[in-house]
């Protein structure tokens, strides 16, 4: 079937112009973070005091993407590490007060960014493709 054969290409090229559109407009909104930082301060408004190993696996992001990207955050003021309290080699996230801050500030605008992807697909479009992309995720589980 040929429809096999694209699908890894045109989820890619989605997912990859749905990136690049949200961080030009975070760019254009004077958001000083990438759209990866921004998924690390969701999680963590969501999900606060998490050791990197848990952040990684909320976030779908490897290791050493994710220090890079705490490193970047960190000196932003936007999070920081602290000692845990079970195992002194590792570290909890943690947001802080400015994170909070601007997670909230951003949040309605960012939302605003991700419905121009789907603006012209219907409920029941939508439905589908959550559908669809769960059915694969789980298929590769």
């Amino acid at each position: 079937m040929q429809a096999f054969s694209t699908y890894s290409f045109l989820l890619d090229r989605t997912n990859k112009r749905v990136k690049q559109y949200a961080q030009q407009r975070f760019k254009a909104e004077d958001f000083d973070i990438t759209v990866d930082q921004w998924l690390v301060l969701k999680s963590l408004n969501e999900h606060n005091d998490q050791n990197q190993s848990q952040l990684a696996e909320l976030t779908g992001k490897d290791h050493p993407t994710l220090t890079r990207i705490l490193d970047l955050m960190c000196k932003k003021d936007l999070v920081e590490r602290k000692p845990s309290p079970d195992d002194r080699r590792s570290f909890i996230i943690h947001l802080t007060d400015l994170g909070k801050q601007k997670q909230r500030e951003w949040a309605p605008k960012v939302d605003a960014i991700r419905k121009k992807a789907w603006e012209k697909l219907s409920e029941k479009d939508y439905e589908d493709l959550k559908r669809i992309l769960n059915t694969i995720y789980e298929s590769l589980s």
